[in-house]
């Protein structure tokens, strides 16, 4: 028997965790469409009709299994495909054509919708070209219902799902299966399958590219969704490596839950502050869970996800009001609309680079009904005085400024039309662009607050493009000018007597908080999940410790030498039982 070749296979951790199991290649049936005419147009609008119906049972099916498992919110993706079928423009114009035309339904169906999914496909936003998988979905279930054929699984064993992409209908059908993984060509982390596959606490990686051509079913496969990894044939030492990680991380997370109520300080009695990051709603209760002290960063674009349009104020106060009400007195630090980039804006705009485009506090200050509807909502949600508000991709004194006259313009309103609000509400900015960093002190005298956003800062000061797989080697968040940059941020803020705080990828990296901590910071915010695990990092290091390993960090030249010097300090410092989950 022919030993099967053993190699790696690197993408996006989408959903957190590591399983080990054989690879089941899923590849949808393609289903294929005949522009043949037909003689019967009564019996094909008949069909239609029937296909039509039979679709919104099954999807009604898949959305109360979402009700049960995700909840009402997150079970809504369904609920929209659903009212697509329920589109009367959409069925007269697939029934006008049947008769004119006289081909095939499935013909038909497939065309017209193809045109949705190319509109959206022509979209330079990753929001609206995920949206169009879903749409390929309602399609496709409708041609296969027209054709009379059933979708079925026949995964009996444990086995983790190989696709070129996911919809989240068959991420949830495959949960009734012994599913214990999923691995994607494409797709990215605003895509409703990476949000399911989290909900559920299935690991996944995504984006991968030639996973479905270069793996096959039978295969073993360790997916690492904590570092976008997928292993395929591992060799035995492998294998006993990832077994040996899956069986501390689960002994360690029964550990760390008997810390929720426990500080986070340092041996030697330096007290950090762990907050969480607040990326969609049902994430509440797992923050709570999770000990985290309060929400370092709200991400309100989010909420275009939740609504599918932009919320109106008060749909937005009553967010923001629960939020202020769930972690009171805790602090809540919601961030304005941080949209464009890499995320969606609520008008369809082509950009040849919306990275460097309009984005962030660009957009809201050239809308500012917009961005004035929001701060009105926040200034009414921060009665209770635990809510901070906090201006995303700042460049210029300019823009603090004009967001800080809105404020004031929103205050006035309020108070005219006698409306409650914290009077005092800290206002404070994302560093995220080299411009900012280098005007830190000067920023800190404008705002109460500075919060660094590692994720952007480092994709700009590099000059990389963190979503490109070509330079994703070129994004290193060690390297000596990510460094030096942090410790001059941390540095100008305190001089101005500005609370500063991290909030990016890089603060949950266990590999880089010693570096932080003894950089300066004494305020960090990561994923719920993550909390935890920083909390009891940060309870086994000393700050005279990390403080002299930053200083020896900062004199260093490549990053190849700072991760060698901070790997070292987990080899001498941290207790052996925890290396291995510590360790990048």
């Amino acid at each position: 028997m022919t030993k099967k070749n053993n190699f790696k296979l690197k993408g996006i951790g989408a959903a957190p965790g590591i399983t080990i199991a054989r690879a089941y290649l899923f590849n949808k049936e393609v289903e294929s469409v005949s522009d043949l005419e037909i003689d019967n147009i009564e019996e094909a609008k008949e069909n239609l009709e029937f296909a039509i119906s039979k679709s919104k049972k099954e999807l009604k099916k898949v959305f109360s299994l979402a009700v049960d498992k995700l909840g009402e919110k997150r079970a809504a993706i369904f609920e929209a495909q659903i009212m697509i079928l329920d589109d009367q423009i959409l069925l007269d114009t697939i029934n006008n054509r049947i008769e004119k035309e006289r081909k095939s339904p499935e013909y038909i169906v497939n065309d017209e919708i193809s045109k949705y999914q190319d509109l959206m496909n022509a979209s330079h936003t990753q929001y609206m070209r995920e949206r169009s998988q879903d749409i390929e979905d309602i399609k496709n279930r409708i041609i296969r219902n027209l054709k009379k054929k059933k979708w079925q699984s026949r995964i009996t064993e444990d086995v983790i799902v190989i696709s070129q992409s996911i919809t989240p209908a068959d991420t949830l059908l495959f949960s009734r299966a012994n599913v214990k993984g999923y691995v994607t060509d494409f797709g990215g982390l605003t895509s409703h399958a990476a949000i399911v596959a989290r909900s559920l606490n299935v690991p996944a990686v995504v984006g991968v590219h030639d996973a479905s051509s270069s793996i096959h079913s039978g295969d073993i496969i360790i997916v690492d969704g904590f570092h976008g990894e997928v292993v395929i044939n591992p060799s035995e030492e492998q294998l006993q490596h990832y077994e040996s990680k899956i069986s501390k991380l689960s002994k360690f997370d029964a550990e760390l839950t008997k810390l929720k109520e426990e500080p986070a300080v340092t041996i030697d009695g330096r007290e950090i502050k762990i907050m969480a990051n607040l990326d969609i709603s049902d994430e509440i209760d797992q923050i709570i869970s999770r000990g985290a002290e309060g929400i370092g960063l709200v991400r309100t674009e989010q909420l275009f996800d939740e609504y599918d349009q932009y919320p109106d104020e008060e749909e937005q106060f009553a967010f923001y009001s629960q939020l202020s009400e769930n972690f009171y007195p805790e602090t809540v630090v919601i961030r304005a609309f941080d949209i464009g980039g890499d995320k969606v804006l609520p008008v369809d705009v082509k950009e040849p680079n919306p990275f460097l485009g309009w984005r962030g506090i660009r957009f809201l200050l050239d809308n500012q009904k917009l961005f004035k509807t929001q701060i009105r909502a926040v200034l009414r949600a921060s009665e209770h005085m635990n809510i901070d508000f906090m201006i995303p991709m700042v460049t210029s004194i300019a823009e603090i400024r004009k967001s800080k006259t809105l404020i004031t313009e929103c205050e006035n309103e309020l108070l005219a039309e006698g409306i409650k609000y914290n009077k005092n509400m800290s206002i404070g900015i994302m560093i995220e662009v080299p411009s900012a960093a280098v005007l830190t002190k000067e920023f800190a005298a404008e705002v109460d607050f500075i919060s660094i956003g590692t994720n952007d800062l480092i994709q700009y000061l590099l000059a990389v493009d963190r979503g490109n797989e070509i330079v994703s080697a070129l994004y290193q968040e060690f390297h000596p000018a990510v460094v030096r940059t942090l410790r001059f941020i941390i540095n100008d803020a305190k001089s101005e007597k500005v609370g500063v705080s991290i909030c990016g990828e890089m603060a949950a990296d266990p590999l880089a908080v010693p570096l932080l901590i003894g950089l300066g910071l004494k305020s960090i915010s990561v994923s719920a999940s993550a909390v935890p695990l920083i909390k009891r990092l940060i309870r086994s290091m000393k700050y005279e410790d990390v403080k002299l390993l930053a200083e020896e960090c900062l004199q260093l030249v490549t990053e190849n030498e700072i991760k060698s010097k901070l790997n070292k300090y987990f080899e001498e410092n941290l207790k052996q039982d925890s290396k291995e989950t510590y360790s990048r």
